[in-house]
């Protein structure tokens, strides 16, 4: 069959060119002759687009559509999966749920950094995340053949805010684990009777582990009992950034900490209340770090401190790459900055050099 009159009256056409198969109304057409003309042009197209000489038209797409492809995709493939979802979320309440992805330009682009960097009060280094996610939205759309180009690409990323160097001094490590520690006289809204409590305790083991693996917080709050062996007395870390196992031996301090630990769960560090392994220590942290008055002090910056710690003691660095589980040497190299004392006793040695 080629062209064919309905009985409304209207002509249409229906054919295979090289496997495509195409079916549509032939507006106007009020004979055959008219109808296999209007065939014969979108014949002769379709045999350009298959050729590449002309662009193939695409279909609107929706960006609830396009968010549904990387949710997918996100699901199997990152990690970071239940944190793109917020991601998507704001990226939708800006763009709407019915954009058409295709109406998307860099100007628009562009708007949606002011309003993260206004509205949303996000720092350049989360504004690059959300158009990391953004441009792979739009190249799953390309892969998947449904959009043809990217507008994130011809938008620039900003430059990532610089954190100043942390890492925790003695001193500051003692006032930390005290703020841990401390202990509050509070009214049980329950009983109305007044008891004492420790509200932070539960950071206790999971700083420890921080200061005495280098781990990072997702290791850390993800480690499981299997990934223990008390006998050989190391972590065996199976999933990791670098996509690479890596074991870190337990010292004694952290071996007697965990052996000593309930077991009540796969995982090692598990909310007394819910039962379930944590799934963040931020704002906790955050509290405890206020309260021990340290200054701009993340908690990534306890895996700085390690760093900074081996190195300072002149620990090889290709040891504490491989401690921390970094896949290229540099990147050690920009965690392991030498203290202020170093540096002073590199000068004096200079100073005092003779031949």
């Amino acid at each position: 069959m080629s062209v064919y009159k309905r009985k409304n009256g209207k002509w249409y056409y229906l054919f295979m060119l090289n496997g495509e198969r195409k079916h549509g109304l032939c507006p106007g057409a009020s004979e055959k002759k008219d109808a296999e003309k209007f065939e014969n042009g979108i014949k002769f197209k379709l045999a350009q687009q298959q050729e590449g000489i002309i662009p193939r038209e695409e279909k609107d797409v929706s960006l609830s559509e396009l968010k549904k492809l990387y949710e997918s995709y996100a699901k199997i493939n990152k990690k970071s999966y239940d944190r793109d979802i917020y991601t998507l979320r704001i990226i939708t309440m800006f763009f709407g749920d019915n954009c058409i992805v295709q109406d998307i330009s860099p100007i628009r682009i562009e708007d949606f950094k002011e309003f993260l960097r206004t509205e949303r009060k996000v720092k350049n280094s989360t504004i690059n995340k959300y158009l990391m996610i953004l441009s792979k939205m739009f190249n799953i759309g390309i892969d998947n053949e449904i959009l043809s180009k990217n507008p994130v690409e011809k938008v620039s990323k900003l430059r990532n805010d610089n954190h100043k160097i942390r890492y925790l001094t003695a001193d500051e490590e003692k006032r930390l684990f005290n703020e841990i520690e401390k202990e509050y006289d509070v009214l049980d809204k329950y009983t109305r009777q007044r008891k004492i409590v420790q509200p932070y305790s539960y950071l206790k083991p999971i700083v420890t582990v921080a200061l005495q693996t280098g781990m990072r917080r997702g290791e850390i709050l993800n480690l499981k009992w299997s990934n223990i062996d008390f006998e050989q007395g190391f972590i065996e870390l199976l999933e990791t950034k670098s996509g690479k196992s890596r074991q870190i031996p337990l010292s004694k301090t952290l071996r007697d900490m965990l052996i000593q630990m309930p077991k009540t769960n796969e995982y090692v560090f598990v909310n007394s209340q819910t039962g379930k392994p944590y799934t963040t220590v931020q704002k906790a942290f955050g509290t405890v770090i206020k309260k021990a008055n340290i200054k701009n002090f993340r908690f990534h910056d306890l895996r700085h401190t390690v760093a900074t710690r081996l190195a300072t003691k002149g620990i090889d660095l290709t040891v504490v790459q491989e401690i921390l589980g970094h896949s290229k040497i540099t990147t050690t190299q920009r965690y392991a900055h030498p203290v202020p004392q170093r540096k002073l006793e590199a000068i004096d040695i200079l100073d005092k050099y003779t031949t």
